[in-house]
């Protein structure tokens, strides 16, 4: 029988210095197959973002990190993404899953866009091992990016596949949905209709009563609906794109900066701990856009707590019992 645990400690954690805290500090007990234990006596502290994919890594790791034997504090959660990146670069968190577009440009502030993820990563790797001892793991199978959707039956209508195809269509049928956030970034949404040849209030590229801005979570049901636009803004890791069977068009150009969800351990912790690497290692090769969706989803749409959602999986997987 299942039984939660409370993670040493972490139900009502305050790291002084970062303010975080625990939005929940629960997993499930489990073991590794045959009881093995490498990270036996090892003391390790996961945490993660606020948001559903992040708190599902978190409780992913932090579950299969304890069934190896550690005792794993869980700060899974971390209000933002400064909390859980800053309890990391003081030594107060251990484990974090990060992407390696939001390392780039967000921690480095870079603005070169490296279309190719395995020369991102390696990038991103570089410099956080040497600014930070931070060790970035081999990225996972899954880029939660930013994309363009249209509804199923609107693809095929208009033949749009990628995004090149969307420039080909006429102009009454170039329409979008997209966030304010989205609007406005600089790496957002008026440079990539730039870049395919559809530049923003231009009669013959996307006047700006094609566009209509909105609520992030509305675009999804508005691109469903294909109304009041054919093309909404999504990221390719919501559960949504599948519940609402949005077909994702290619960014064929490479537009968009690959964002690989990747395992960060703090170096030192991981020269203590080498098992670390295969351990996250076998989690990471797992990982895909597909499954990303289906756990997401599963959260997000069904209601299930991202705890019994990792556990349901590494048990799926074979990897706890």
């Amino acid at each position: 029988m299942r039984r939660l645990v409370l993670a040493l400690g972490a139900t009502m954690v305050l790291l002084t210095g970062c303010g975080l805290v625990s939005s929940s500090g629960t997993f499930h007990d489990a073991s590794l197959p045959g009881g093995e234990r490498p990270l036996d006596g090892a003391k390790l502290v996961v945490t993660s973002k606020s948001f559903t994919e992040g708190v599902l890594l978190g409780k992913i790791t932090a579950t299969y990190l304890a069934a190896a034997g550690a005792a794993v504090t869980d700060l899974t959660g971390a209000p933002g993404s400064a909390s859980s990146r800053q309890a990391q670069l003081n030594g107060d968190a251990d484990v974090l899953w990060e992407y390696t577009g939001t390392g780039w440009v967000n921690y480095h502030n870079q603005t070169e866009t490296i279309a190719d993820p395995d020369e991102l990563w390696r990038r991103v790797h570089d410099i956080e091992r040497r600014d930070h001892d931070l060790e970035w793991l081999a990225p996972a199978n899954f880029n939660d990016t930013y994309a363009f959707a249209a509804s199923t039956p609107t693809a095929e209508r208009l033949g749009a596949r990628s995004l090149s195809a969307v420039a080909a269509l006429p102009v009454p049928d170039r329409t979008f949905c997209v966030d304010d956030e989205f609007f406005s970034r600089s790496d957002g949404f008026l440079p990539m209709l730039q870049k395919y040849g559809m530049p923003y209030n231009d009669p013959n590229g996307v006047p700006a009563g094609n566009v209509t801005r909105m609520d992030a979570g509305v675009v999804y049901t508005a691109t469903a609906r294909s109304a009041p636009c054919n093309f909404g803004m999504v990221y390719t890791t919501d559960g949504r794109v599948k519940n609402l069977n949005l077909a994702v068009l290619d960014d064929d150009k490479k537009y968009f900066l690959p964002y690989s969800g990747t395992a960060v351990v703090r170096g030192a912790v991981l020269e203590q701990h080498p098992e670390l690497r295969e351990l996250l290692g076998t989690i990471s090769e797992r990982l895909s856009d597909d499954l990303m969706q289906e756990l997401n989803g599963r959260v997000d749409i069904d209601g299930e707590d991202p705890a019994d959602v990792a556990y349901d999986w590494l048990r799926g997987e074979g990897l706890i019992e």
